[in-house]
């Protein structure tokens, strides 16, 4: 590409290509697609996004594509690879200067060089580092920056790499460059630290920008340019002027206050500072054991007592918290179980731990943690009054520990509660003594600090378990609390039906089942939604414990079902739904066929859910997983949901419909639920089977549910199924069987085998395509065990119960290996009784036996040969399918496929006997 002539073209084509129209997009799109792979068009990329005279959409775009070439083409081995020539020219272009004006395009400079010293630093590009510390050291500010921006990004992409080789050039970039780093850091440190107490915020703001970069290098060296790094001084030098550091920075958000203009970046730095603490706990423990005891007390201090009031902000506090978190429960800093196997390192991060943590201090994180950050603040009081769903559903949200101030706070108080339950147990124990009896509706600070404790109590169930008679708390104590019906009191009601799903599994008596369903069949009637859901919750906990008795729930069950369905009903949000909707499952699920006189109401508003969660692929799962229960439950009664439900299968599974990404899998569970309580093959049931030759294209991990559905078919209809789709089927297994494994192979084979037990002429007839590979692998003596096994099994039914159709396979494949039907016959017999011992199953072994059994009455001599071999395996077998019958003293058949005895001429058995 000659770069004078195509400057312009290529400039021409990038202008039409940030057109919103996209008659004038998408022919300039194609052009660029083209030249992608052309020599010379990503030096005009380069002298057209550094030209900064041009429009910035423009220039943007440049970078973009030269940002794609890389990945595409950058590598030798690449497809219409870049020359080496060109690359260099573009490595050189890239460095020359750093002094481009538009931030965001600046970033993806940077980026785009990171990718480029991915690849080729510091073997093809050994300049690169020195070049950035040269300019990092400049006067120019705008060079300065762009050149720290691109030190940062490069610096990560090279930290990233996880080769052995790969590290140790890090490393040994790390050492050459580490004081540098600190220096630059401590340097733009000093000086923002100089101009914020100057009130110099514009330029406090640009030292700060170059601090946080400088920061997020030292990060990546720090935690990924050492193997020991606790033996490098400079190393450990800066971690721990750290904690320093994050002082005066806290002390500088105290004195700019909430509105400053760096408030937000000044924010993030103290976040990236603990970051490094956090990364370097968790890359390097030991190396971190002379960090405990400071980071410790630094976190304490600022989370547990008044020296972090006004300073601290709410990520800054989870951060802390992770901190403590690490170290209390961090593998490598506790001992053995025999002290005499325990590391050193171990034993002195245990003791300064054990130094630490005192009764005092425990005692003050236990009660601080319960008593202040377990209370609800005034944010989520307005939101249950206002927005009580999203409430109930951010209380019960996921594992978001690291993120979120509460479940962060409730994961450390488990970890410390578990370690030091000892010391802590009494201190919970004493907070609830003091809550005893009712709480005053009109004394709002001890309704909030009682539902503080008892959230504390339900946390740590497992802990208590030894010390807390909760039957009787139930009987004299919650019960109580439960009955309070002002609304006021919902707090504690809420709280209450919690606390006791956390203890139901536990420790709760079965006779107090009765006494708490009613409660839940009351509280299900409050009049706050909050409290009704969280009832739900705990009712879902109630019936999937392992005690549970369905007999004891009956006589609540049409009530609690109802109320259930009115509350799917009240709800409106789709998490809210889908939480419900769990609840209705696992109730469904449970109670079996117990649940068929209550489900009608349930059965006609599932349509009309579906139809509203059009938008809404997670709450169409959870529908799905409702319906499965439902059908396990109606049994063949589910017939009378087709209308509905096979139109939802039909989409679920159909891969042409985008929400397949989401559905696939429950409705494949569905379909096959719908079959086995089918009573009879309808033809829309049938027609469904359409869309599963496109899902065994996909093998994917629902392989195993499509052939099991494939089987269901066949039990259920095997002629009007085979008959319709055995000839698409076959084909399918034929191209399954070309690329799949031998666990794969074996579910192939077992629709086979399947399809020949339950129609035996049929099934030979349509699955013919796959006979001769049997064939082969019975004679070549296939290695696996189970697919061997499974072998025998399908020729064993078809010699046993469609033997013409045997005696012309064996013809066909004579003619293919070229061999005497009688040489090929001994082969067949011999490889038969050799390889009995592949088969496992008792029933296979007797179906095997009289298969071979069923040639004796042959007068071939090459069956006669193998007579004494086919004898002794019949008598293995017989002995592994009887037993003796304790009654009679008789002995019987113990195998599951009696069927196969109706299946053999008792003349014949006897005749082979006596030869």
């Amino acid at each position: 590409m000659d770069m004078d002539s195509a400057s312009s073209v290529v400039l021409q084509a990038l202008t039409q290509a940030t057109s919103q129209d996209t008659a004038v997009l998408k022919p300039a799109e194609e052009q660029l697609r083209q030249w992608e792979t052309q020599p010379g068009f990503y030096s005009v990329l380069l002298n057209i996004f550094n030209n900064h005279m041009l429009d910035v959409n423009v220039r943007w775009l440049a970078v973009l594509y030269f940002k794609n070439g890389i990945d595409r083409y950058w590598r030798r081995v690449a497809p219409h690879a870049l020359s080496e020539e060109e690359k260099m020219s573009l490595r050189a272009g890239l460095i020359t200067n750093f002094n481009e004006p538009v931030n965001q395009i600046a970033t993806q400079i940077a980026v785009l060089i990171a990718k480029v010293a991915r690849l080729d630093c510091p073997r093809q590009w050994p300049e690169l580092i020195p070049i950035l510390l040269e300019s990092v050291k400049g006067q120019d500010g705008l060079q300065q920056h762009r050149a720290l921006l691109t030190f940062y990004h490069v610096t990560k992409t090279l930290a990233s790499k996880r080769l052995a080789q790969d590290k140790r050039l890090f490393q040994d970039l790390a050492s050459g460059i580490y004081s540098f780093a600190c220096s630059l850091w401590s340097h733009h440190t000093d000086c923002f630290l100089q101009q914020i107490y100057a009130r110099d915020e514009a330029a406090a703001l640009s030292s700060l920008e170059r601090t946080l970069l400088s920061l997020k290098v030292l990060r990546k060296l720090t935690v990924h340019g050492f193997q020991e790094p606790q033996q490098n001084m400079e190393v450990m030098g800066f971690l721990n002027a750290v904690f320093e550091r994050l002082k005066q920075f806290l002390e500088c958000c105290r004195q700019v206050g909430p509105d400053s203009t760096c408030r937000e970046k000044l924010e993030k730095t103290i976040i990236l500072y603990t970051k490094v603490l956090l990364d370097f706990l968790e890359y390097h423990p030991c190396a971190f054991i002379p960090l405990i005891q400071r980071s410790l007390e630094f976190a304490v201090s600022y989370v547990f007592t008044p020296a972090g009031e006004g300073v601290t902000f709410e990520r800054f506090i989870v951060q802390c918290m992770n901190l403590i978190k690490m170290i209390v429960k961090n593998d490598a800093y506790k001992p053995a179980k025999n002290i005499d196997d325990s590391k050193p390192e171990s034993l002195e991060a245990h003791r300064i731990k054990t130094a630490f943590f005192t009764h005092p201090t425990l005692t003050e994180i236990g009660r601080r943690l319960v008593s202040h950050y377990f209370l609800l603040t005034e944010e989520e009081l307005a939101m249950w009054e206002e927005d009580p769903e999203s409430f109930a559903v951010e209380e019960t949200g996921g594992d978001s520990w690291k993120y979120s101030l509460r479940p962060c706070t409730e994961v450390l108080f488990l970890d410390i509660f578990h370690n030091y339950s000892q010391t802590l147990t009494p201190v919970l124990l004493e907070m609830v003594q003091n809550l005893q009896g009712p709480t005053s509706v009109e004394d709002p600070v001890q309704l909030l600090m009682k539902d503080a404790v008892y959230n504390a109590v339900g946390l740590a169930a497992y802990e208590l378990f030894d010390n807390v008679d909760f039957d009787q708390w139930f009987k004299n104590q919650l019960l109580g609390e439960l009955q309070v019906s002002h609304h006021r009191y919902k707090l504690i009601r809420r709280r209450v039906i919690w606390l006791i799903g956390q203890w139901i599994s536990v420790k709760f008596k079965s006779d107090l089942r009765p006494l708490l369903y009613e409660v839940i069949l009351s509280l299900m009637q409050d009049p706050d939604l909050v409290v009704r859901i969280e009832t739900a919750t705990t009712l879902k906990l109630t019936v999937d414990d392992f005690e549970f008795r369905t007999e004891q729930f009956l006589p609540y069950l049409e009530s609690i079902f109802g109320l259930l369905f009115q509350l799917l009903q009240q709800v409106t949000e789709c998490d809210t739904k889908m939480q419900v909707l769990h609840v209705i499952s696992c109730v469904i699920e449970r109670v079996n066929i117990q649940i068929r006189p209550y489900v009608g109401c349930l059965v006609q508003y599932l349509p009309l859910l579906w139809k509203q969660s059009e938008e809404h692929n997670m709450l169409r799962c959870a529908i799905l997983t409702t319906l499965i229960h439902l059908v396990q439950g109606l049994g063949a009664e589910s017939k009378n949901l087709y209308p509905f439900l096979l139109p939802v299968i039909q989409l679920s599974t159909d891969v042409s419909q985008p929400p397949h990404v989401y559905l696939l899998e429950d409705g494949l569970e569905l379909w096959l639920v719908t079959l086995e309580n089918s009573p009879a093959i309808t033809p829309e049931l049938l027609r469904i089977f359409q869309n599963m030759s496109a899902l065994l294209e996909l093998s994917s991990e629902n392989l195993r549910t499509c052939f099991q559905i494939v089987n269901a078919y066949i039990y259920l209809s095997a002629t009007e199924f085979l008959q319709n789709y055995a000839e698409a089927l076959c084909r399918s297994f034929c191209d399954l069987l070309k690329d799949i494994t031998n666990e794969g192979q074996v579910q192939v084979l077992k629709v086979v085998e399947i399809a020949l037990k339950v129609s035996p002429i049929l099934g030979a007839h349509m699955f013919q395509p796959l006979l001769p590979a049997v064939f082969r692998g019975i004679v070549d003596g296939e290695r696996y065990p189970v697919v061997m096994s499974t072998y025998l099994g399908i020729m064993g039914r078809v010699l046993l119960q469609n033997s013409s159709f045997f005696s012309s396979l064996l013809t066909q494949m004579a003619s293919e290996c070229n061999q005497e039907m009688d040489q090929l016959l001994g082969s067949v017999i011999e490889m038969w009784v050799d390889r009995m011992d592949n088969i496992t199953q008792p029933e296979r072994r007797k179906l095997s036996s009289l298969a071979l059994l069923s040639l004796l009455p042959s007068d071939n001599s090459v069956i006669q040969d193998k007579f004494c071999g086919i004898i002794n395996i019949c008598v293995e077998a017989l002995h592994d399918v009887m037993t003796e019958d304790p009654d009679t003293g008789t002995f019987k058949d113990a195998s599951k496929d009696k069927k196969l005895k109706r299946n053999i001429k008792t003349k014949s058995l006897k005749n082979g006997l006596s030869c």
